[in-house]
């Protein structure tokens, strides 16, 4: 096929070193030398956003000595990295990294002096990776003969709301991008935009949530009309399930935006959850693609699902350390005003839903939440709802979904998901399905996800096939 655009995102796997944004600018390069116009959209070194974390967490715990070693430690990576690439010493990108670091040193010595971590701290300090990863990618692209330049995700015009952590964009985005990028594009210049980022009006530097570079690659996507949207991965495409736990899952051919978006929802890590709402309008293809085989097609994501003969399941996947909320008492037999408090309650804490279940006799409802959000959602709960209502956390639980856009009208495909899990001696603690009819998810004892997991993708008959 002959591409105009694409805008490549590649992870942090792929910006880890100096050796992987090489191949990283190598693989862009390839398609700018025949004449296709590309933008470029990274990630923060492999391992970087976490270290952000910790080191954001440190400073308000008042630790500024661990705080300041970890960014001795990330000045080092990202000099190394520029030095091997080929930066002088004196040379605008080493420069940059300096008072980068610099900067960031001041903002994490506010936190520690403030002993107060805001989100809109969290997001300043954690965008750094990225930030720092774009000049990066950006001196590889000039080394190898292609001139570049690089932007935050601000800078090439991307607007979010003041959601801190979790921010969306706004509706002028589009243009923004479109008007900051065209430019650029048009004077035979790669733009090397840091992903996972943006700001706000008063320019506030925001996230988009973890995985977020993948949404930034496909809102330029959106805006400047590309043909295709590539992420550039450490493995083979969307994979039929987690490959280390299932050693013969199969790399999907083709998926639409909404078996993709249940898959990232229901803890497939291969995309962010939000990555392809930009391009449902468009109707823009996203193709997920090995950075280590570069001309293996990878997986496609389009607009219509192309539904396998006799597989209505696509993939099997797992959410991991979640806990079950159970409300429950006489307190909630029949009364809707209840319900409506307990998400009230769940809503002002902004936490996200995995599973909602409702006993018949209406006695009893049940909420998936991470583990991590359990404490506050508890809190929340026991706040927000009558006083003689119990609210309990059940640890230790695992989410197991099977998604496909086959299941739609399809008989069988739940008694052969509890067949399977029945089989294994699986314990099925909660149930949900969507009207969508995308996806099955059931909540299971984290100890048994595994066994789960490789006993349902036998069942549906996944795996790679059998050699005589």
């Amino acid at each position: 096929m002959n591409y105009d655009l694409l805008v490549m995102k590649f992870g942090g796997t792929n910006m880890q070193d100096s050796r992987a944004i090489r191949h990283s600018a190598s693989l862009a390069a390839r398609s700018i030398r025949v004449g296709v116009k590309v933008v470029v959209v990274v990630s923060a070194m492999a391992g970087v956003t976490n270290q952000l974390l910790k080191l954001a967490d440190a400073a308000q715990s008042g630790d500024i000595a661990a705080a300041n070693d970890e960014i001795a430690l990330m000045r080092t990576r990202h000099f190394t990295a520029a030095q091997e690439l080929g930066a002088a010493p004196d040379s605008v990108t080493v420069r940059e990294i300096r008072e980068m670091h610099e900067t960031l040193r001041q903002a994490v010595y506010g936190v520690y002096l403030l002993r107060e971590l805001t989100p809109r701290s969290r997001d300043l300090i954690v965008a750094f990776g990225e930030r720092l990863s774009a000049p990066l990618m950006s001196l590889a692209l000039e080394q190898d003969g292609l001139r570049a330049h690089h932007l935050s995700g601000g800078e090439a015009g991307i607007l979010t709301d003041s959601h801190f952590g979790n921010a969306k964009p706004m509706p002028n985005t589009y243009e923004r991008v479109r008007d900051r990028l065209s430019g650029l594009l048009a004077a035979g210049v790669t733009p090397v935009v840091a992903g996972f980022m943006g700001e706000t009006e008063k320019g506030a530097i925001t996230t988009l949530g973890r995985g977020g570079t993948d949404f930034s690659a496909t809102i330029v996507g959106k805006a400047l009309g590309a043909d295709e949207v590539w992420a550039w991965k450490d493995v083979d495409g969307v994979m039929s399930a987690d490959p280390r736990v299932v050693k013969d899952a199969q790399n999907i051919e083709v998926l639409s935006y909404g078996e993709v978006m249940e898959l990232a929802y229901f803890g497939a890590k291969v995309l962010h959850p939000l990555a392809v709402t930009p391009l449902q309008e468009s109707g823009i293809p996203l193709r997920v693609k090995s950075a280590a085989d570069p001309d293996f097609p990878g997986t496609l994501v389009q607009a219509q699902p192309r539904d396998e003969a006799g597989h209505p399941v696509k993939a099997v996947t797992a959410i991991r350390n979640v806990s079950i909320i159970n409300v429950s008492g006489a307190g909630v037999l029949g009364i809707p005003e209840v319900i409506a408090s307990v998400f009230d309650a769940i809503a002002r804490e902004n936490v996200t839903l995995l599973m909602v279940s409702q006993s018949s006799s209406m006695s009893n409802v049940s909420l998936a939440v991470q583990t991590v959000d359990a404490e506050r959602t508890l809190v929340a709960l026991r706040a927000g709802v009558s006083l003689e209502l119990k609210v309990e956390e059940q640890p230790g639980v695992a989410v197991l979904a099977i998604v496909g856009s086959g299941m739609r009208g399809q008989k069988g495909v739940s008694a052969r998901m509890f067949t399977a899990l029945a089989e294994q001696d699986v314990n099925v603690l909660m149930i949900s399905q969507g009207s969508s009819e995308l996806n099955v998810s059931v909540a299971v004892e984290a100890a048994h996800v595994d066994a789960a997991t490789l006993a349902v993708h036998r069942a549906f008959g996944l795996g790679a096939p059998a050699t005589a």
